[in-house]
């Protein structure tokens, strides 16, 4: 079907593969693009489906005023909504939303008022309070309440959630997406646990938000501002449902702005501070995953938005959230070299071998130095060099138990450990370095591996 009205457009959010920052973990990683519309963000399809049932059940007509709250994203898509209709746009904003928004909102053509960012929910000053006095206030208005409108849900559950289910083949089992209004997170779980009741929806927030504690005890935990945009509340959303959320899990400022970053750098996915948060949470509780999951994070937020903030140094350090990212050579991992080298059983001694059988295993495998183990933990190593030095001093010595003439043992490093940190290892006067594996076994790795790796043989 050709897509000939902006207003209409029908075209799938693309679903792609984490690869570079899901490298130790064992389930499929998918990201779920839905900022990849004319509005950049989620609430593309929300906006047009509001305003057309606005205009189906005759309650707005062109030459009216379409009044919200908005933290930015919203405002959106409801002004692209509205602008190709006739329609005037009022949006009332925090005054913490990024330059970028209030300046797009501007250029769209909305009227735009901010409110202070530190107001509570009840309180006068606050936007939804301002935007609801506003829409009283004027003639020939209306308040499209986008935020608590039961067409947001459903267009979830129809468009996103199916979208979900059939771009992975039906295989999905953890979902995690940002709350803020809960349209989201519950239109998608709806259609979701309709199909298979196993999949598992997490929601993710905002430290201080309310979510993580109306789920666990069904009160909400005292509220605490943060710099996120577009994603938790301070207040209980309209569509709350315990029954279709497993969990809530609460994501830092620092680390949501982080990992977003490190996803424009590693996987070249542009997104916001809270597509950030829900990665963020989405990789870490899939560390307990298996193989055979397949975990989906939303991405809400398009990343041009925060170029004056998250995406800027000066702001980061400023807030005490810079992170300086990996370089690519940094991002080179023990397990990486591993999976460039031709791999074979490690070979090594224990304690109990003689010299002149530690020298016949070098001999056979064409190894200069050989770790020394025991119980499957390094206590020692031994070089030829070092067995010729015991022969000139003492040529019976071959007869002897290596237990007795070992070196000290090779360093020891983990899978994640970087080329930055085994090399490091390996300037320490040590002839190699002993990864563990995830089984328990252990490989060795030389400086030269290393080298191959960083040229890529």
């Amino acid at each position: 079907m050709p897509n000939n009205d902006i207003f209409e457009l029908a075209t799938e959010t693309p679903l792609i593969l984490v690869k570079q920052m899901t490298r130790h973990i064992k389930p499929a990683m998918m990201a779920k693009l839905e900022y990849m519309n004319p509005a950049c963000s989620h609430y593309y399809r929300v906006a047009c489906a509001i305003v057309k049932d606005a205009e189906e059940r005759h309650l707005i007509h062109p030459g009216m005023t379409l009044v919200d709250w908005t933290f930015g994203n919203s405002g959106i898509a409801l002004a692209m909504a509205c602008v190709s209709r006739g329609y005037k746009v009022l949006l009332v904003a925090p005054d913490k939303i990024s330059r970028e928004k209030q300046d797009m909102l501007r250029a769209i053509g909305a009227e735009l008022v901010l409110t202070p960012s530190d107001t509570l929910p009840d309180e006068q000053r606050s936007c939804m309070n301002v935007a609801e006095s506003l829409v009283k206030s004027m003639p020939n208005a209306f308040f499209t309440n986008l935020h608590q409108n039961l067409v947001s849900v459903q267009v979830h559950c129809d468009a996103t959630g199916s979208e979900i289910y059939r771009q992975t083949g039906g295989k999905v089992t953890h979902v995690f997406v940002a709350m803020s209004s809960g349209a989201t997170v519950f239109g998608i779980s709806r259609f979701l646990k309709a199909k298979n009741p196993a999949i598992r929806v997490i929601g993710v927030e905002s430290q201080g938000s309310i979510y993580a504690g109306l789920l666990k005890s069904g009160k909400a935990g005292a509220t605490i501002f943060s710099e996120l945009e577009e994603i938790g509340s301070m207040q209980p959303s309209a569509f709350w449902d315990s029954s279709l959320l497993d969990d809530v899990v609460q994501v830092s400022d620092y680390d949501a702005f982080n990992c977003a970053r490190e996803l424009l750098r590693m996987e070249a996915v542009f997104a916001g501070g809270a597509s950030g948060a829900v990665m963020s949470a989405a990789l870490q509780a899939a560390k307990s995953y298996n193989e055979n999951d397949t975990v989906v994070a939303v991405m809400n937020d398009f990343g041009g938005y925060y170029l004056s903030k998250m995406y800027r140094d000066e702001w980061m350090r400023k807030h005490g959230f810079y992170r300086k990212t990996k370089s690519t050579i940094e991002q080179i991992t023990a397990e990486d070299i591993l999976q460039l080298k031709a791999r074979r059983d490690l070979i090594f001694a224990h304690p109990e071998h003689t010299l002149a059988e530690v020298f016949e295993m070098m001999k056979q495998n064409d190894v200069s130095q050989m770790p020394i183990v025991s119980y499957n933990a390094p206590i020692g190593s031994i070089s030829e060099n070092k067995i010729l030095s015991i022969l000139i001093e003492n040529d019976d010595a071959m007869t002897s138990k290596v237990v007795g003439f070992m070196e000290k043992p090779f360093p020891l490093c983990s899978l994640d450990a970087t080329i930055s940190e085994l090399s490091a290892k390996l300037q320490q006067n040590a002839s190699g370095v002993l990864v563990t594996l995830s089984d328990g076994r252990l490989q060795l790795l030389t400086k030269s591996d290393l080298i191959d790796a960083l040229t890529h043989k």
